[in-house]
């Protein structure tokens, strides 16, 4: 594997870990700590973006075809067997995610980001170790 995609992942996996310690008290730190709340979106837009990244990084090495969207960045690493169709169906909608982090900042519910968007970093993981096995 290219060092530059080993590189994207090793910083995935730091994000992850921060992100990790901001699950406690999410909710009530959110309302309260304008600096918790943009550390945390922050950080998710990062790991979002860099995923997208990381599929494109691969696509390029691997010489796949090109994607017209972030969505069929991961789409076509499902179409190609580097991770599971299902999986990267499902998955596909952190370019989504990335865009309303990107653009509607201004609308963030925190209980979207704190109970829906902090539990899904599993499947962050799982892609990852996908990625690492291609």
């Amino acid at each position: 594997m290219l060092p530059k995609i080993e590189a994207k992942i090793n910083k995935l996996e730091y994000y992850l870990s921060l992100l990790d310690s901001y699950k406690e008290d999410c909710k009530e730190r959110f309302v309260k700590d304008p600096m918790y709340e943009g550390a945390l979106l922050h950080y998710l837009y990062l790991v979002s973006d860099g995923c997208i990244a990381l599929a494109e990084m691969l696509i390029k090495y691997k010489s796949l075809a090109t994607p017209q969207s972030y969505y069929e960045a991961i789409d076509i690493l499902g179409m190609n067997g580097i991770i599971p169709k299902e999986f990267a169906y499902s998955f596909a909608k952190i370019a989504s995610f990335r865009n309303f982090l990107a653009h509607d900042y201004e609308k963030i519910d925190y209980l979207l980001i704190c109970e829906d968007s902090l539990k899904k970093l599993d499947e962050v993981r799982e892609y990852l170790e996908y990625i690492k096995n291609a």
